[in-house]
C-alpha cells in the first residue's frame, strides 16, 4: 500500500499525504495509492484520533468537571469526529452543529469544522473556523497547525510560516515533529531551500518512520547534489512496505547519479513490476532522468 504522495512544482515541493496526515484534528497532517493524493489533510485523516484531546498543552478537562450541558456536547463531537473520519462530512457538519448549540465555547469544534471545510474546499468558512477557534484558545498549537498549513496550500507563506511558529513555540506541545514537516514543505514551496532542509533534518530526528519526511529531505538534497545523504534518506524508505512509485523514482535517479547500475536496475524492475501505469514508470522507460 502506497503511504505518500509528493510531487515537485516549480523547484517547490508539494505534500500530500493520507498515512502520515498532517493534519491534526485536535487538533494534523494519510495513506493512498499512488494515482490518488494523500494528504496533511493529507494534511487530515490519519492524526484525527487526537480531536479527542485537549489541544495545545491546555489543562486537561476530566469528567468530574464538565456540567451535563458540556458532557452531551463533547460525546456529539466525538460522533463528529468518527463521522469525520468516515468521510461523512456533511453528518459531522450536523453534529458540529448541535455540539456548539449545547457549547458556543468549544474550541475544538471550530477547529474540526475548519478541516471539513478544508475538505469541502471551502476556503472561506475553513479560515473563518480556524479564526473563531483561535479567538477561543489561542495558544492551542494543534489549532495553530491546522491553520498554519491552510494558509500554506493558499500560497500564503510568511502568514503560514508565523502561525506554525507559534504551534512550535508551545513547549509542552507533544506533535512538533509533524508541524516541522509542514513548516519545512512550505518553506520548501515558498523556494527557501535551505531553511526547509534545516527544519526537515528537525523533523527527522523526531520521527525518522515519516516516510513524507524522508522523502522531501532525500529530494532536497538531491536537488542540492548532495545526493550521497540523499542515498541515505531514499534507501530507508525503499527497503520499507512504504515505497512507492515516488521514492522508488528518486531511488533509481539518486542511484544512477552515483553509478550504481545493479541498485538502479533492482529498483528499476520494482517500479515496472509494481506501478507500471504511473507516470514514474513511464519517465523511466523514456529515459527522462532529468526532468
Amino acid at each position: 500500500m502506497n503511504r505518500f504522495k509528493v510531487e515537485r512544482i516549480n523547484s517547490g515541493l508539494r505534500f500530500t499525504s493520507a498515512a502520515s496526515s498532517m493534519v491534526l484534528v485536535l487538533g494534523l497532517f494519510g495513506c493512498a495509492t499512488s494515482s490518488a493524493p494523500v494528504s496533511p489533510d493529507g494534511a487530515a485523516a490519519a492524526a484525527s484520533a487526537s480531536a479527542r484531546q485537549a489541544g495545545g498543552g491546555a489543562e486537561i478537562v476530566t469528567a468530574s468537571d464538565e456540567t451535563d450541558v458540556q458532557k452531551r456536547a463533547r460525546l456529539r463531537f466525538e460522533l463528529a469526529v468518527n463521522y469525520y473520519e468516515l468521510g461523512q462530512t456533511t453528518v459531522a457538519l450536523d453534529e458540529l452543529k448541535q455540539v456548539l448549540n449545547l457549547d458556543p465555547t468549544f474550541a475544538n469544534a471550530y477547529n474540526l469544522r475548519g478541516l471539513i471545510y478544508m475538505r469541502l474546499n471551502d476556503n472561506r468558512l475553513a479560515e473563518e473556523s480556524f479564526r473563531r477557534a483561535l479567538a477561543l484558545s489561542p495558544q492551542d498549537s494543534s489549532t495553530l497547525h491546522n491553520y498554519g498549513w491552510f494558509l500554506c496550500q493558499r500560497g500564503r507563506y510568511p502568514e503560514s510560516l508565523r502561525v506554525l511558529s507559534q504551534a512550535l513555540a508551545n513547549p509542552m506541545y507533544l506533535d512538533r515533529a509533524k508541524t516541522l514537516l509542514a513548516q519545512g514543505l512550505c518553506e520548501a514551496r515558498d523556494g527557501r531551500r535551505e531553511d526547509a532542509e534545516r527544519t526537515l533534518a528537525k523533523a527527522y530526528e523526531l520521527d525518522a518512520a515519516n516516510p513524507v519526511t524522508g522523502y522531501n529531505l532525500a529530494l532536497l538534497l538531491y536537488l542540492r547534489g548532495d545526493v550521497t545523504r540523499a542515498q541515505f534518506y531514499i534507501r530507508r524508505i525503499n527497503n520499507s512496505e512504504q515505497a512507492n512509485a515516488e521514492s522508488l523514482w528518486l531511488g533509481i535517479r539518486i542511484e544512477r547519479r552515483l553509478k550504481n547500475p545493479e541498485a538502479e536496475l533492482q529498483l528499476a524492475s520494482q517500479l515496472k513490476r509494481r506501478f507500471p501505469q504511473t507516470k514514474e514508470a513511464i519517465a523511466y522507460e523514456r529515459g527522462a532522468f532529468d526532468d
